[in-house]
């Protein structure tokens, strides 16, 4: 997993590295990056053609997206470090249409789907092919996707 990547070149740099090292992706191999910064968000296509798989690192590309410190208490508190934010939810739905579109997975690290539910059923309504959440809340996101994919006709995927 390379994290924080800004750049197609970053990427095939790294990339480069790793099969300079005698790496070769396969099935039991494989090259993730994450999705936290703005530019991948533009250019998700682009960037999931190069790995195999995106983790949305929703903390930080909300952070990047609003342009906010999430550890600023007094801005958290005005409201303004929200995963919920439509810029944000914006972004996540670029992310996955990208990867989607070239063929990869993706996911979702970070609190925000075991903290907002609707961010949760949002993602699954998305496609998202898995979502990270907190051990106390495993069981009630469980049901939740359960739910939201029987809506939608799909079947349950186990990927919680």
């Amino acid at each position: 997993m390379l994290p924080f990547v800004r750049t197609l070149w970053e990427v095939e740099r790294c990339v480069g590295v790793i099969e300079g090292e005698g790496l070769r992706r396969g099935d039991t191999f494989k090259v993730w990056l994450m999705a936290e910064v703005p530019s991948m968000v533009f250019l998700a296509d682009e960037f999931s053609r190069l790995c195999d798989g995106l983790s949305i690192g929703s903390n930080d590309l909300t952070q990047l997206t609003l342009g906010i410190d999430r550890d600023s208490g007094r801005l958290g508190r005005l409201g303004y470090f929200d995963e919920r934010d439509e810029a944000v939810k914006r972004a996540i739905k670029l992310l996955i249409e990208g990867a989607h579109g070239a063929g990869r997975t993706i996911s979702i690290c970070g609190q925000a789907p075991s903290v907002y539910p609707e961010l949760a059923e949002y993602l699954v309504s998305l496609g998202i092919d898995s979502i990270s959440v907190n051990p106390d809340t495993v069981v009630k996101t469980k049901k939740l996707v359960h739910l939201v994919e029987s809506r939608l006709g799909r079947r349950e995927v186990q990927r919680l």
